[in-house]
């Protein structure tokens, strides 16, 4: 697949760094690589899927482009302004385009706020329409997620978990963005409502032209709603293409083991395992070179000194790995 010609978000050179402070007086030790130059673009009506263990630093990726969190360097562009050092009052225009949806749908609504009132609660801080318009728009997003006008009286704790992430998605569509990244929307739903929620996001892309940034660690549910897939690991991207050539010839070893790791559901289907070895290494102290080397079956000694570069290997699929270079 081609890359867009003219990107809605260009990330370059992405970089999240925290410091690891210890004593009385606080002194800086050490400096907690959460994301370690992430460079992507997501077009106009297009998923990008983002994938990896958990810890890899795909939700710090998600906050620090809607600067929930400030990033350490890099550059985040929106339609081709530069939004990495706005000010708050600089950057008020740019939140209404880019939303977010959080993973759990309870901890991430007010429990002594009606339903109505959070998903209207946008509206009213962006000063959008009259107070009697809010409620009519909050009715039509109520019924626009598939809940009834008459539950928006009701709280929180009255809706199941896969109606509170329908209260989550209506509260991200409140000011028409551009922009939703969705930190693993349906992680902590059953499988059945899992479908109903992605078809219920596919749906809005369609109708709306929505951008979305789906961070997920589960590839089943990447490979049905995205377009393009980036893989990451322990801070960086590794591999990032198209769905069906990800799936179907992935070209970095860890996308390679996260593949086979994936449940076949017919037991009449056999395969061997290629069981990653060791545990993923601590960010705080990652290792030199490629991130991945210590637990890659292929390792070389180039691997262990010197990092790979993301490079297009085959057109429009970028993999960072030495062995292919050869």
């Amino acid at each position: 697949m081609v890359e867009p010609v003219a990107p809605l978000l260009q990330v370059e050179g992405l970089t999240k760094h925290f410091p690891v402070k210890r004593g009385v007086l606080r002194r800086t030790i050490g400096q907690v690589r959460a994301v370690d130059g992430v460079s992507f673009t997501i077009g106009a009506g297009e998923t990008l899927g983002l994938v990896g263990e958990s810890g890899c630093g795909k939700t710090t990726v998600g906050r620090s482009l809607l600067r929930l969190i400030e990033p350490t360097s890099g550059s985040i562009r929106i339609d081709g302004r530069d939004i990495t050092r706005l000010s708050r009052a600089e950057l008020r225009p740019f939140r209404r385009q880019m939303q977010i949806i959080f993973q759990d749908p309870f901890s991430s609504l007010n429990p002594r706020m009606r339903a109505g009132d959070i998903v209207g609660e946008p509206l009213k801080v962006h000063g959008v329409e009259s107070k009697r318009e809010r409620r009519s728009r909050v009715a039509q997003l109520f019924d626009r997620v598939g809940l009834r006008a008459a539950q928006m009286d009701a709280f929180p704790h009255q809706f199941s978990g896969g109606q509170r992430q329908r209260i989550g998605v209506a509260r991200a569509l409140a000011l028409n963005p551009r922009l939703i990244v969705g930190d693993e929307p349906v992680s902590a739903l059953d499988v059945s409502i899992q479908a109903q929620v992605i078809n219920l996001l596919m749906d809005l892309q369609r109708e709306l032209g929505l951008s979305y940034l789906f961070i997920s660690h589960n590839l089943a549910v990447v490979e049905h709603i995205s377009h393009r897939v980036a893989v990451m690991y322990l801070g960086r991207i590794v591999e990032h293409t198209d769905k069906v050539t990800l799936f179907t010839r992935p070209l970095h070893p860890y996308t390679e083991a996260l593949l086979y790791a994936v449940p076949v559901p017919d037991p009449a289907i056999k395969r061997d395992k290629r069981v990653v070895q060791g545990d993923v290494p601590s960010p705080l102290n990652p290792p030199p070179g490629c991130h991945f080397h210590p637990r890659c079956p292929y390792a070389e000694a180039r691997c262990k000194l010197e990092a790979p570069a993301l490079r297009e290997i085959e057109p429009a699929h970028f993999a960072a790995c030495h062995l292919l270079n050869q």
